[in-house]
């Protein structure tokens, strides 16, 4: 079976047509699963913006983490922010604005015409609309143009159903009648064939994945099976096509060039890790809470608090106890995590959090001695850390005001002394993510073993991940490139 799903921000948005069972409002979507285990869900999220962690941004981030093929994807919309991802091959564009322009348009600098699911009522411009809509699939869209010497696409905007007028609402029904009927597929990558690996990394990061020997030993591990390791910077994304694999080593985010060099990176049919949907996944825990959620993993108890729902705050401490943990939904290294004990408390930090977020989340807290880490690569473990709390502080990271930035002890252990239950669950939290390199994060009591988060590109310190390991860390994992680059040359697809 298959559904189709409507999501609109506010009931009037749809008040030009005819009611439908298939439209939801966005915040029953975000509030409740749509559809059963066995239909196939389609989402077209109409929400008035999709500006990053507003509320149009979570309808599609948590129809992806309960597997809903949607548009536009996440992935759709922070390429959208990103100008310098246009990069449309259009050469005749000047010679098709010309001839789209009536007649005395040589006058005329700049323009807009919008785009409904790639459609367009010009038939000149056809062919550059459905280009557009392949790249950056979204339903409406505002292609704008300017000219200087030539013609040149300016922006690609989202635009909302709620500024459409009458007749353009009439092209976006039919637009939307004629998509709804259509398959869903993606584009074939562009395979590549050489054997070398950019490595992704920032020496001015404070806190990056890899400290500079543990780079060092990625390099040395890749000579000694047959590929050049060549640390590469975010200026060197003009280049990234001229290798076969992308390794990132800096800290990743969905709104950092760090997504985009992955993103490019895929579409070039380069060997990414971690490639663009561990990130999205991965970075942001609402999407995280939903897709454990959803597989029946344990977590810490957790609520989602919406802006603006006092009953539901008014609640929390009745269904969570004091102290609560609020998090927002893409911090790292333990930043962007508050820890409340009382009301008052409550009420100022979730204010303060929701100036940078449409959604926080709410957890009970679980007080350890230690988290463990468990390395995650291709669905094998790789290793186990026990990562002890900053003296003094409740978490590994302790960023006091008044204290420098300091972290626990830490103990590396081989895989097979780790709990079996912490291990097993790890694996159980990686396999609906990919099949990347991935830190599992969990809290073990006397009583239960739960998941805190998933890292998609974790921490992979000389001196410290490595410690049981050594060399041999580093190996497998350019081993498991080299694997993958062997399997796209061959054309191995499974």
């Amino acid at each position: 079976m298959s559904r189709l799903v409507i999501v609109v921000e506010k009931a009037s948005d749809w008040g030009s047509y005819y009611p439908s069972d298939n439209v939801v409002a966005a915040q029953d979507y975000l509030k409740e699963a749509i559809g059963v285990d066995d239909e196939r869900v389609q989402v077209i999220n109409l929400c008035r913006s999709y500006k990053y962690l507003g509320v149009g941004y979570y309808v599609s981030l948590l129809a992806e983490a309960r597997g809903h093929k949607v548009i536009p994807s996440v992935r759709a919309i922070n390429d959208l922010r990103k100008r310098a991802l246009y990069g449309l091959d259009i050469e005749d564009l000047n010679q098709k604005l010309i001839k789209f322009l009536p007649e005395g348009g040589r006058d005329t600098t700049d323009f807009g015409v919008l785009l409904y699911f790639g459609e367009t009522n010009y038939g000149t411009l056809s062919d550059l609309a459905r280009q557009v809509f392949e790249t950056f699939p979204c339903p409406i869209l505002r292609l704008e143009f300017e000219r200087e010497k030539v013609w040149q696409i300016s922006a690609i905007k989202p635009a909302g159903l709620h500024t459409l007028t009458d007749d353009q609402e009439d092209s976006f029904a039919a637009a939307l009648d004629k998509f709804s009927k259509k398959l869903w597929r993606k584009p074939r990558a562009r395979r590549q064939y050489r054997y070398d690996i950019a490595m992704l990394a920032d020496a001015n990061e404070a806190m990056p994945p890899s400290n500079k020997r543990a780079l060092t030993a990625f390099i040395e591990a890749g000579k000694e099976i047959g590929i050049e390791v060549e640390p590469v910077t975010k200026n060197d994304y003009s280049r990234l096509a001229e290798y076969d694999g992308l390794f990132i080593r800096e800290t990743t985010a969905i709104d950092s060039h760090t997504y985009r060099f992955a993103n490019k990176a895929e579409k070039e049919g380069m060997v990414v890790i971690d490639e663009p949907g561990s990130i999205l996944k991965c970075t942001n825990k609402i999407y995280l809470h939903d897709l454990l959620r959803s597989r029946k993993l344990p977590t810490p108890k957790t609520e989602i608090i919406y802006r603006d729902d006092a009953k539901r705050l008014a609640e929390l401490p009745d269904l969570l106890g004091f102290p609560i943990v609020l998090t927002i939904p893409d911090g790292s290294f333990s930043r962007g995590i508050v820890k409340v004990e009382s009301v008052e408390q409550l009420k100022a930090a979730v204010d303060d959090l929701f100036q940078h977020t449409a959604l926080v989340i709410a957890q009970e807290f679980m007080y350890t001695n230690f988290d463990w880490r468990v390395g995650i690569l291709d669905g094998q473990a790789l290793y186990a850390c026990q990562y002890f709390m900053s003296r003094g502080h409740w978490q590994i990271y302790n960023h006091g005001q008044n204290a420098a930035q300091k972290s626990g002890g830490f103990k590396t252990l081989p895989v097979r002394e780790a709990p079996n239950e912490v291990i097993k669950l790890a694996l159980k939290a990686t396999a609906p993510i990919g099949d990347g390199l991935y830190g599992v994060d969990l809290k073990q009591t006397a009583d239960r073993t739960v998941v805190i988060e998933v890292n998609d590109n974790p921490s992979i310190d000389a001196g410290v991940e490595d410690a049981y390991l050594g060399e041999d860390l580093y190996r497998r994992i350019m081993e498991e490139f080299l694997r993958r680059m062997e399997r796209k040359r061959l054309g191995i697809t499974d």
